[in-house]
């Protein structure tokens, strides 16, 4: 990546073929599970693809330029934006290998980021807030097409099972009023949950007052069943990725798939994790929300309210590992302006330079902890657990006599 933030690679599709690279190994080969989670939040997309793109590199100083981030992790979550980032990260191109190199994923949303979210001509003067409250109500504020068709020119038909690494987006039915969870261990398993990447991709990106909500059908053509999905996004009801990948793995560890088992059928107890939550920043609002100012609103008011979405703002608030507070445009997620994804860029390698921090429970405010260094040099730490964690599992399996 330049120092403008612009990225001189393009995607691993239309690059030379890599190196023949050997599969990472199951869990059940290694000490660790190992977990990347990215949070959700449009445009803001860019913090967590700059993170990214640092990791990947530490990676690669590692063990060469050919390997990727999902070399390294048994499983990849994320939601909405990062559901996207999920996907690109982990679809598989024609030498199934990962479709995306991280560096490569601020250049897809700088290319193609003011044509999902087109910056309409404003409204000026008092009638403003009027505007913007009825474009709000009256339907989505983005028709979605351009989205739906750039994620199915990526995707084609690749399904959530023929991912590189396994993957988590969850999502919500509208019409059964229940979160829906994808899945690539589900998927091999269940064929009606085995949908294409595309329609996860577009339904957990479907933010209510933002996009419109997905609808798509899934068959499974030995029995002739199907089942019909009517999607929003994932973060409505399962707005931390992390915990959801975590519910996901220990349901498959209790139901002894083979990848956390040892030998001869003994299921592995595993007690170690390796867990990297990514978060794309939150709206700087001290006090702009109260108790008192919320209790005289109606359902307008929590829909909009002086440039902001309190009741989307509230389910799709998230945590993280590695998140930071922001002001003006850079706030929001649609804000898809040259000038603001820049600074979202620039958001992304100042983040790496601080030092880590972490949650006070009782005041819900990051406090940097001296003894950890910078956000950069954790990176450095994670890297060398992953790559040393994925040689370990290589020696191991190539030690196995085959059965």
């Amino acid at each position: 990546m330049g120092s403008n933030g612009e990225v001189t690679t393009t995607a691993s599709e239309t690059a030379a073929p890599a190196p023949e690279l050997e599969p990472t190994p199951p869990p059940c080969k290694g000490k660790l599970i190992t977990v990347l989670s990215i949070d959700g939040g449009g445009i803001r997309g860019l913090i967590p693809a700059t993170i990214l793109a640092c990791l990947e590199a530490k990676l690669q100083e590692l063990d060469g330029p050919e390997v990727r981030i999902a070399d390294y992790f048994d499983v990849i979550a994320g939601t909405s934006t990062g559901a996207l980032i999920t996907s690109m990260l982990a679809a598989p191109d024609k030498n199934r290998r990962p479709l995306f190199a991280a560096g490569d994923l601020t250049k897809f949303y700088l290319d193609n980021g003011p044509k999902i979210f087109p910056q309409k001509k404003q409204v000026v003067g008092f009638l403003t807030p009027v505007a913007n409250m009825i474009g709000v109500v009256i339907g989505p504020k983005y028709d979605g097409l351009f989205l739906h068709d750039k994620i199915k020119s990526l995707t084609h038909d690749v399904t959530i099972a023929d991912t590189v690494t396994n993957i988590v987006v969850p999502a919500f039915d509208v019409k059964n009023l229940q979160p829906i969870i994808f899945s690539t261990y589900e998927a091999k398993n269940e064929p009606l949950k085995n949908a294409h990447l595309s329609d996860i991709c577009i339904s957990t990106s479907a933010a209510p007052t933002y996009f419109p909500a997905h609808f798509f059908k899934t068959s499974n053509p030995a029995s002739g069943e199907s089942r019909e999905f009517h999607l929003v996004d994932g973060g409505v009801a399962a707005n931390n990725p992390t915990m959801v990948a975590m519910s996901m793995i220990t349901k498959e560890v209790l139901r002894e798939n083979e990848d956390f088992k040892l030998g001869k059928g003994k299921p592995t107890d595993y007690k170690h994790y390796l867990v990297i939550s990514i978060g794309t920043g939150t709206a700087k609002m001290a006090e702009k929300y109260t108790a008192p100012k919320c209790a005289k609103w109606g359902v307008l008011r929590w829909l909009y309210d002086g440039g902001f979405t309190p009741l989307i703002d509230i389910f799709t608030h998230a945590s993280a590992d590695m998140d930071d507070s922001l002001v003006g445009h850079t706030s929001s997620v649609d804000i898809a302006t040259t000038e603001n994804m820049e600074a979202l860029i620039g958001i992304g390698k100042d983040l790496l330079k601080k030092k880590v921090s972490r949650v006070n429970i009782d005041t819900g405010v990051y406090e940097p902890v001296d003894s950890e260094g910078t956000n950069e040099e954790a990176l450095k730490r994670f890297a060398e657990k992953l790559s040393e964690e994925r040689r370990a599992r290589l020696r191991q399996n190539n030690s196995t006599p085959a059965s």
